[in-house]
């Protein structure tokens, strides 16, 4: 049909007709629910679909659309479900306020100069192998000339495995600390140069371990400790730990406090205190499996997230749910630079 798109070249923007009767009637030409996408809560099930669902970066974002736009397109800044796009098909215009965005903006894939099918192959390799993968791992399997890309990109994924408002841990909740890092355990109320104190909180289930909950802290007080439990774990609940003084003030804070006395043998604390015990076995092992254990300072609030992330979703059988998990918090974490997760070092 002759002259059935008309060319504006004002701000590059490209219109069917259908999409120029629309700025003059003040309605979206564009339905973003009308688009053929899959929807946001499918995923691929295996790596054979994985390949077939995404052989493109279109497809990619296509999918990141709909699943940081489930309900359709509305713009960050006036909340207006329409939009027009600009230029590429990654940019849009919303209608009302003109101001521009994409699925990617504000993400941690803002600004990225890689192939958005990559980021979905690194978030499909962390997922779907049991523990993960290591930077040299991605940058080997991926082909990165430079290992501080791959070291980059699996931060801030790991940044992204923290869900903004998850929900705290309830019922009953075991709570203790350990060391991760070096070669001798310092003073519990003042650590250590070489290691690192991390407090562990798990849910007691019936079936055995529920959630759990990990940070690393500068001390063994309660400076640092009840913050921790407050942020954790909804209160009410019952918290069972040691005899240590640093969780003194727990009733206070309107918590049952269940105290356990430890003091005779490391072999009762595993038997009085066995879920924290065994998350914390489960860490170290995994940390000296897949990263050889050679992890400190700062960067190690990355792994514990990505550590919490995985065991939180050990029980799912669906490697693309995990994938899939990850894609959605992915858009809804801030962007961080590399000179912004490096200067933990």
């Amino acid at each position: 049909m002759f002259c059935n798109i008309i060319h504006i070249r004002k701000r590059g923007i490209r219109f069917t007709h259908g999409q120029f009767d629309a700025i003059i009637t003040g309605k979206s030409a564009i339905n973003p629910g009308s688009s053929g996408m899959r929807g946001p809560d499918e995923y691929p099930a295996n790596l054979v679909e994985f390949i077939d669902w995404f052989p493109s970066d279109e497809a990619c974002l296509e999918y990141l659309e709909a699943v940081r736009w489930p309900n359709g397109f509305r713009c960050p800044r006036c909340g207006t479900e329409q939009f027009w796009p600009v230029g590429r098909k990654a940019l849009k215009e919303c209608a009302r306020c003109h101001h521009q965005t994409s699925a990617t903006a504000g993400t941690i894939f803002d600004g990225t100069r890689k192939s958005l099918r990559l980021w979905f192959l690194t978030m499909w390799l962390v997922t779907a192998e049991k523990n993960g993968i290591s930077a040299m791992g991605l940058q080997r399997e991926l082909g990165f000339s430079r290992y501080e890309t791959a070291w980059t990109w699996l931060h801030k994924l790991r940044r992204a495995m923290v869900r903004p408002g998850r929900d705290r841990l309830s019922g009953l909740v075991e709570i203790d600390e350990t060391y991760v890092g070096g070669n001798a355990e310092g003073p519990r109320g003042r650590g250590s140069e070489k290691k690192c104190i991390v407090v562990v909180a798990a849910e007691e289930k019936p079936e055995g371990i529920g959630r759990i909950r990990l940070r690393r802290i500068p001390d063994a007080s309660g400076r640092s400790l009840l913050p921790f439990v407050q942020d954790v774990v909804e209160a009410g609940s019952t918290i069972r730990t040691d005899g240590w003084t640093g969780y003194n003030r727990l009733e206070k804070l309107g918590y049952n406090h269940d105290v356990v006395n430890l003091s005779r043998s490391e072999e009762l604390a595993n038997e009085l205190l066995p879920h924290v015990h065994r998350v914390a076995s489960l860490l170290k092992r995994w940390l000296l499996g897949t990263h050889q254990g050679t992890i400190g300072g700062k960067h190690l609030d990355y792994y514990l997230d990505e550590f919490t992330f995985r065991f939180n979703r050990r029980k799912s059988r669906e490697r693309g749910k995990l994938f899939h998990r990850l894609v959605q918090q992915s858009v809804q974490v801030d962007p961080v630079s590399w000179a912004h997760i490096a200067s933990a070092l």
